[in-house]
């Protein structure tokens, strides 16, 4: 039965069939008989960027997080080596994102989870703030991340799961989970304001793929990705005349590539627009399915976030700190790339 569970929670595709319970995505529950009783810190597992940095935030000093997936590394095409194989099974318990993002996992998070919690952070989502593209029904688009609001109650799941396996730490997990919170809140109202400064009708983001719904949605931007939601998806040339006529109509200034998508789709969008007479730029390089560099600034999810509202804002024609909410990002954000 167990193996099953998370079969249905983990249908290859780039999103997630929606369950007759309705849950936003689907855990192997903690079993009494898996709760922590070795030594700290406890090893926790975790694939994506987004998903391991919860769980540093949230874990503090009793819990360490082994990331699989690196800066630029696209999760949906991504395959568990026979190295990561042996890592998931070496760690105590595992996070991944869910909604499908990691199909290609599959098979591994299934025979993973019959001996150790396997926990979808995006478990308590609600489906109300999920978005079903029309074109894939049945299947939600798992880049949540990109509202920041709606994001946000991923760290409830994490918290929630590591009390669960460690209830001797629960307060802490509780405490961290509150003021991380805290934190994003900040940084939502930040999207909300930057965004807001970019005059009205060059709120169009173009990108290479459709990474960026919830972002539209949550700071009010009329998203067109040249791909569709997953990054296996070609695009035609259909597809990129639409968005050339668009960009020329709407005198939109600046597109984006991004970190962990080839950018020839987009450079084809520029010349496109050249040759029908619109000066049109590559605003700069966003994070979709990734963070940036382990380490740095961007390499966390609040800088992963700052980057992308701030580049956008000002490349688009708002009004944003070069540096960001915090001072901390590391380039000049919204100097177009010609």
């Amino acid at each position: 039965m167990l193996p099953l569970l998370l079969a249905a929670t983990l249908s290859v595709g780039c999103g997630r069939s929606m369950s007759s319970s309705g849950a936003a995505g689907s855990s192997v529950p903690a079993r009494a008989e898996n709760a922590f009783d070795g030594e700290y810190p406890i090893e926790a597992i975790a694939t994506t960027g987004m998903v391991a940095d919860i769980v540093r935030v949230v874990g503090g000093t009793h819990v360490a997080v082994t990331q699989l997936l690196g800066a630029g590394v696209d999760p949906h095409l991504y395959k568990a080596t026979r190295d990561d194989v042996r890592t998931i099974m070496s760690g105590d318990i595992v996070f991944y994102s869910g909604l499908m993002l990691e199909g290609k996992m599959s098979d591994t998070l299934i025979k993973v989870a019959r001996n150790k919690p396997v926990i979808a952070v995006t478990e308590r989502i609600p489906e109300s703030s999920l978005l079903e593209p029309a074109d894939l029904a049945g299947h939600y688009d798992p880049h949540v991340w990109m509202d920041v609001s709606a994001w946000a109650e991923c760290v409830d799941a994490v918290a929630k799961s590591l009390s669960d396996y460690d209830p001797e730490h629960g307060g802490d997990y509780a405490a961290n989970a509150s003021a991380y919170r805290n934190q994003l809140r900040g940084l939502h109202e930040y999207g909300l304001k930057s965004i807001a400064s970019v005059p009205e009708g060059s709120r169009i983001l173009v990108t290479s793929h459709d990474a960026f719904n919830y972002f539209g949605r949550a700071y009010g931007l009329d998203v067109q990705g040249v791909q569709g939601l997953s990054t296996e998806s070609e695009a035609g040339l259909q597809r990129i005349n639409e968005l050339v006529d668009l960009l020329v109509e709407k005198r939109v200034p600046a597109v984006f590539v991004e970190s962990s998508v080839p950018r020839k789709n987009i450079d084809a969008l520029v010349e496109g627009a050249r040759a029908k007479g619109h000066a049109l730029s590559v605003g700069g390089e966003l994070f979709s399915d990734a963070m940036g560099t382990e380490g740095t600034y961007e390499g966390t999810y609040i800088g992963m976030l700052d980057h992308n509202i701030t580049l956008v804002a000002r490349s688009l024609g708002g009004d944003a700190p070069a540096r960001g909410m915090n001072g901390k990002l590391g380039g000049e954000p919204g100097k177009a790339h010609q």
